[in-house]
């Protein structure tokens, strides 16, 4: 609960600073910039398609069984593109082993050697994260990009603000939210590599930890590329840091129509990073997926585990794909009225609790049974639905 929380006042926030320069119906209107088109595994990303959600693996590569297991949460949580680190060539091995057992294509993250770029592609990595001007030299680098030709994969060109080329640094200072120049001329840079070897299948991402930065940086940098853009705070925190900061630097770009996909990186379970992910595009009204969850901050009138119920609600409704409105209210005095918009909803009272639909109380049932009673509902709502879908 505490995640949607946390994004709606960020969108209120972003709405209430731009109020001043346009009413809320034309703030609503997100014009996306146009970007070129790559392709990793069977994902479109940039030319117009929906902005992905994707994260990125806390396991060793090389534990096959783990990783599998994260990659299949990832999966259920709605994750689009995932990416693992590549450490050494057995983490490179594993990554066929890893593709075979999932459905998500599947990203390798490569610092320095160029040597693990290309073993990853060789087993089934369907695009790779690379700094291009690390990777030790021109020769090093054209080999990587020649296994990128022949396996079809697009490349991710990832700068961020602490790695800067020292001649770049000298010139234009360390980034910041006034002068980010040394960050975009960094990933020109390197993009300029890429394409000096006649490639230009590629994404650019420039990290920076400082939200402001992040912003500006990614702001200048659209106005001079059409690369598609991945959008992202590094070291942004842990749930509630991490969320605000990655917030509020990604909706505003977003709002602007820029960014074609982003990862929310949080120190965290990241299935926690691709749920907040959603429910940003949600705020926003880019993307919706499965239920939206709304739920009141409660008060003295609550006379329920009202915390509890809302977070087992929240990790059920995650699983979901039906495009509904749930409720969860700590009064049944106030509850369904307050939340009358919603498609289904539980508010808890003293001893007992009632479900409601569309603000009409439709069951009470015990408060020990409240929980297992509303899932079963959620669950059959899903079920009907499935079954009105067109096969």
């Amino acid at each position: 609960m505490l995640v949607c929380i946390l994004i709606e006042w960020v969108r209120f926030l972003l709405l209430a600073c731009a109020e001043g320069h346009a009413n809320l119906g034309e703030m609503d209107m997100i014009v996306r910039r146009q970007t070129r088109k790559i392709t990793i595994g069977d994902v479109a990303v940039g030319g117009g398609n929906p902005i992905t959600v994707q994260s990125m693996t806390n396991t060793d590569t090389r534990d096959v069984a783990a990783t599998v297991a994260q990659i299949h949460s990832l999966e259920q949580a709605g994750c689009e593109l995932i990416r693992v680190a590549v450490l050494d060539l057995e983490a490179a091995a594993a990554i066929a082993k890893i593709r075979a057992a999932i459905s998500i294509p599947l990203i390798a993250d490569i610092h320095f050697d160029h040597r693990l770029a290309v073993a990853a592609m060789e087993h089934g990595a369907q695009s790779i994260r690379i700094n291009p001007g690390n990777l030790g030299g021109a020769a090093k680098l054209a080999r990587v990009v020649d296994a990128a030709k022949a396996h079809g994969v697009p490349i991710r060109v990832g700068v961020n603000s602490g790695s800067i080329e020292k001649d770049l640094l000298k010139i234009h200072g360390y980034p910041s939210p006034e002068n980010p120049a040394a960050l975009i001329e960094s990933a020109l840079r390197n993009v300029r590599l890429l394409e000096e070897l006649g490639f230009y299948e590629m994404k650019i991402s420039i990290k920076s930890s400082d939200t402001l930065t992040t912003v500006s940086g990614y702001q200048a940098l659209a106005r001079k590329t059409e690369y598609p853009l991945h959008l992202g705070v590094t070291e942004a925190g842990g749930l509630i840091a991490g969320t605000v900061k990655s917030s509020v630097a990604l909706g505003i770009l977003l709002h602007q129509g820029i960014g074609d996909t982003f990862r929310i990186s949080l120190t965290r379970d990241p299935v926690e990073e691709v749920r907040v992910g959603f429910e940003l595009l949600r705020s926003l009204k880019i993307r919706e997926r499965g239920p939206e969850l709304i739920s009141c901050p409660t008060c003295g009138r609550t006379q329920i585990d009202l915390f509890t119920l809302a977070e087992a609600v929240e990790r059920y409704v995650q699983t979901m794909k039906a495009p509904i409105k749930v409720a969860v209210m700590g009064c049944v005095v106030n509850g369904p009225g307050e939340a009358k918009e919603a498609d289904i909803g539980v508010a808890g009272g003293n001893g007992v609790g009632i479900i409601f639909k569309k603000g009409q109380i439709y069951k009470k049932v015990k408060e020990e049974e409240l929980l297992a009673v509303f899932l079963q509902e959620l669950k059959q709502i899903e079920e009907e639905m499935g079954e009105l879908s067109p096969k």
